[in-house]
């Protein structure tokens, strides 16, 4: 008996699946000398699309965790240490940061203040041991003082 082994077409791997850094090696080098008919458009526009959700969630993240400690500062006074301040410190400056570089993403965190505030207040009444209903259903700072260097809750 005879039998014919088919063989089914083997997808051939991009070099976007293989090897990424030399990817965009290529692709800088392909956007330098012009040479869009080359171009590995599909993938391009996919890593794109991919660093601007990276730097939203990169704000909401910060802002979640500056606002947690926030809270954490105002609502457990006898627990307050230098490194919940270096943390707020380091949260702002890193926001600052964000947003100078990308100045188009303030409407967002002003859109997003009250969802980020819902995540901090989850995690500060997980990390404090204290009652989620002891933190404000809205946010009870403003975004200019969460902010801004120097504010800290009393």
């Amino acid at each position: 008996m005879n039998v014919e082994i088919m063989s089914m077409p083997v997808p051939t791997q991009t070099l976007y699946e293989t090897d990424f850094n030399l990817w965009i090696e290529q692709t800088v080098n392909q956007l330098k000398t012009g040479d869009l008919t080359n171009l590995d458009l599909e993938n391009l526009i996919e890593e794109i699309d991919s660093m601007g959700r990276s730097q939203k969630q990169e704000l909401g993240n910060r802002l979640d965790v500056l606002i947690m400690h926030l809270l954490k500062w105002q609502y457990q006074p006898d627990k307050r240490s230098n490194s919940w301040l270096s943390t707020i410190n380091e949260q702002r400056r890193a926001i600052r940061r964000l947003l100078k570089n990308s100045p188009s993403l303030k409407p967002y965190l002003r859109d997003n203040l009250q969802d980020c505030y819902q995540e901090a207040r989850l995690d500060a009444a997980t990390e404090t041991g204290l009652s989620l209903d002891i933190f404000p259903l809205d946010c009870p700072f403003s975004q200019e003082e969460i902010l801004t260097t120097g504010f800290m809750p009393d």
